[in-house]
């Protein structure tokens, strides 16, 4: 895109090279911050009345949130966290890949004021790195629970669905927050959602052109309408000497009459 390269070319010096690691190494000290200081760490999540109340560092000390409190559950996510990010700064660049994340960053905080004394997760800004790197790799094969093998399309496909549900069922303050988790993803990726489906619309079109075209019979008779079809053991000819050269089958192609002018008509065509 000319205008992502364009902002690298003038901002891309002060891209942070190994965000993943970093955000990861930063969860992790809080993680363990959360079994010696409670207290602290309830002071790091976004609760946007906390911040106009003066507590501003929460708009950037939730990223280090800890995503949930299972030890088995936490060290799934960092390791799929560490493999989806590390594979979207080497696909993007290491501009392109920040510009992501400080656009689900700038989103989710400010849908996040709809709800003033709601605390807001950053597991939406994470999702929307699982969506990215499932639209670039959909034949990565995941293992669930470490056991069930499954492509990672039909899990982004889930989470598509999952998604339009809330949105469905939601009043208006949802469809801000579900569209403020995904919009990082539109704004990289909707020229290639278009094309894509153009090209889905044209690949049914001619799928139905081509179906249509088999159930065409391709010879027909002028006289009885028999077809290849209807009649498949009859064989057809088409009169040269008719206007318009017509088809016949068997039986009417000897007895029928060729049309009057039909010899001046094919010597004028010659």
């Amino acid at each position: 895109m000319k205008l992502l390269d364009a902002l690298n070319r003038r901002f891309g010096r002060y891209a942070i090279p190994n965000l993943t690691l970093i955000l990861i190494v930063s969860q992790m000290f809080t993680y363990g911050l959360k079994y010696i200081r409670p207290e602290l760490v309830e002071r790091l999540a976004l609760v946007p009345q906390k911040v106009l109340e003066g507590e501003w560092w929460r708009v950037i000390s939730f990223l280090a949130y800890p995503p949930c409190s299972m030890p088995i559950f936490v060290l799934f996510f960092w390791y799929l966290f560490y493999i989806f990010g590390v594979a979207l700064e080497a696909n993007w660049g290491t501009f392109n890949y920040n510009l992501y994340l400080l656009l689900g960053w700038v989103a989710t905080a400010g849908a996040a004021f709809l709800t003033p004394n709601v605390p807001t997760s950053n597991l939406f800004l994470y999702n929307s790195l699982f969506l990215a790197f499932a639209h670039l790799y959909p034949n990565f094969v995941m293992a669930i629970m470490f056991v069930l093998p499954v492509k990672i399309k039909w899990l982004a496909l889930f989470d598509w669905i999952c998604m339009g549900l809330t949105m469905l069922n939601g009043n208006w303050v949802i469809w801000i927050q579900v569209t403020a988790s995904v919009c990082n993803f539109l704004a990289f990726f909707y020229a290639d959602i278009f094309w894509r489906a153009r090209a889905g619309r044209w690949r049914m079109a001619q799928q139905v052109r081509k179906i249509a075209e088999r159930d065409k019979p391709r010879h027909e008779c002028s006289v009885c309408k028999a077809t290849n079809i209807t009649h498949p053991s009859l064989h057809f000819r088409y009169c040269s000497k008719c206007p318009g050269t017509p088809c016949f089958c068997e039986e009417h192609l000897k007895g029928h009459r060729h049309e009057e002018g039909a010899e001046k008509a094919a010597a004028e065509s010659r």
